[in-house]
C-alpha cells in the first residue's frame, strides 16, 4: 500500500535531523523535507498554504485560529525554543540603563505579532515594570526595507504602532538613534559588527535568563508544527503519526548531543554546558506534549490576549489536534 506523500517545511535542526535524513519515518507517510529559513516558511505557509506540514510561529498560529474555519491544526511539537532576554537591543546614547527606562521610548520590532516579541513584551511587563502600551512600536524590515505584517491585525487603540519609512531599516535606525531600542529574534547587523552605539538591554544575558527561569519555570516556546486543515480532516491519523516521529527524532538528537568521543558542534564546552542545562532546567528541558508545557503555553496565551492579538483568552488544550495530545497505554 502506498504511503501518504506529505511535504514538511522546517528549519535545519538537530532535533529534526532524523526526519530529514530519513532514519525516522512517520508511520504511513512518505515525507519530503524542505529546509528553509523560518521567515520564508512562515510567509509561504501563512499567505499561500504551500505545504501540507510546516514549522510555524506560535503567535502566527494562534492568530490564525480567529479564521472560521482555521487553516491549520497544530501538534504539540516545539521545534524552536529560546530565552529572549538577549533579543532586546538598545541605542547606547539613548540613556537606557534599566528596563524601566524603555517607558515612553520608540521601540523597533520587525512585526508586532512575532512570537519572540510577544514573549519580550510579556516578560518586560510581568517582571520589569514596562507595560505593553508604555512604548511606541516602529515596524519594518530589520536589515532590508519593506517588511510588513504577514497577517492583518486589529489592535486596540492603546497599542501605538508606526511603520518606518519605505527606505528605512530598523538596524540603521537603532544605530543612528532614530529608535531607542529594538525587540527582534535576529541579531541586528550593527551589534554583530561591534558598533559601540548598539548594546543589549541585559548585558549579562545568561544571568538574566537563569534568574527568569528560576522565577517562572518557563523555557519559552517559539514555534510549533502545523498540519494544513484539509490534510488533517482527510487523514486524522497523521497527527499521531507525525507527533511520534518528531518525538523520536528529538530523543535521538539528545542521545547524539551528549557524546564526548567527538564534538557534534563547534562548542568547546558543549558537554559541560549540556550538563548544566539539565541541572538547571531538568532532564527533559526540550519537552514536547501538552501536559509538560501547559504553564508555558498558558503564559504565552495570556500575553497574546493581553497584547491585543487574540479576541479572547484561549486555553492550551484548544491549540492542538487531540490525536496528538494523548496516546495509548499498555
Amino acid at each position: 500500500m502506498a504511503r501518504l506523500r506529505l511535504t514538511l517545511a522546517c528549519g535545519d535542526y538537530d532535533r529534526t535531523r532524523s526526519l530529514r535524513d530519513g532514519s525516522v519515518r512517520p508511520d504511513g507517510i512518505e515525507l519530503t523535507y524542505l529546509s528553509l529559513p523560518v521567515e520564508e516558511t512562515f510567509f509561504r505557509m501563512i499567505r499561500h498554504r504551500e505545504f501540507e506540514v510546516a514549522e510555524l510561529s506560535l503567535s502566527s498560529y494562534v492568530h490564525s485560529l480567529q479564521a472560521d474555519p482555521s487553516p491549520f491544526v497544530a501538534l504539540p511539537v516545539f521545534v524552536s525554543r529560546i530565552f529572549r532576554h538577549g533579543s532586546v537591543y538598545i541605542n547606547a546614547p539613548a540613556g537606557i540603563a534599566t528596563p524601566e527606562d524603555l517607558c515612553g521610548k520608540d521601540v523597533g520590532t520587525p512585526e508586532y505579532q512575532l512570537t519572540a516579541c510577544v514573549w519580550i513584551r510579556g516578560i518586560l511587563a510581568d517582571y520589569h515594570g514596562v507595560p505593553v502600551d508604555s512604548v511606541t512600536y516602529r515596524t519594518g524590515g530589520q536589515e532590508q526595507p519593506g517588511r510588513i505584517e504577514k497577517a492583518s491585525l486589529d489592535l486596540p487603540d492603546r497599542i501605538r504602532i508606526k511603520p518606518v519609512g519605505p527606505d528605512h531599516t530598523l538596524s540603521h535606525m537603532l544605530a543612528s538613534g532614530e529608535i531607542d531600542a529594538l525587540y527582534t529574534p535576529r541579531i541586528p547587523r550593527p551589534f554583530a559588527q561591534g558598533d559601540p552605539r548598539v548594546g543589549r538591554l541585559f548585558p549579562d544575558v545568561i544571568a538574566a535568563e537563569k534568574a527568569y527561569f528560576a522565577a517562572s519555570g518557563i523555557f519559552p516556546i517559539m514555534h510549533v508544527v502545523v498540519v494544513r486543515r484539509d490534510i488533517y480532516q482527510a487523514y486524522p491519523w497523521v497527527a499521531q503519526s507525525l507527533y511520534k516521529a518528531f518525538t523520536l527524532a528529538k530523543d535521538q538528537a539528545f542521545d547524539r548531543l551528549y557524546d564526548s568521543s567527538a564534538l557534534r558542534f563547534m562548542l568547546p564546552w558543549l558537554n559541560p554546558h549540556l550538563e548544566e542545562a539539565r541541572q538547571l532546567l531538568g532532564d527533559d528541558y526540550w519537552s514536547y506534549g501538552l501536559d509538560a508545557n501547559y504553564n508555558v503555553l498558558g503564559t504565552f496565551l495570556r500575553y497574546h490576549f493581553g497584547q491585543g492579538l487574540s479576541p479572547r483568552l484561549l486555553r492550551p488544550e484548544e491549540l492542538f489536534a487531540p490525536e496528538a495530545s494523548e496516546s495509548a497505554v499498555i
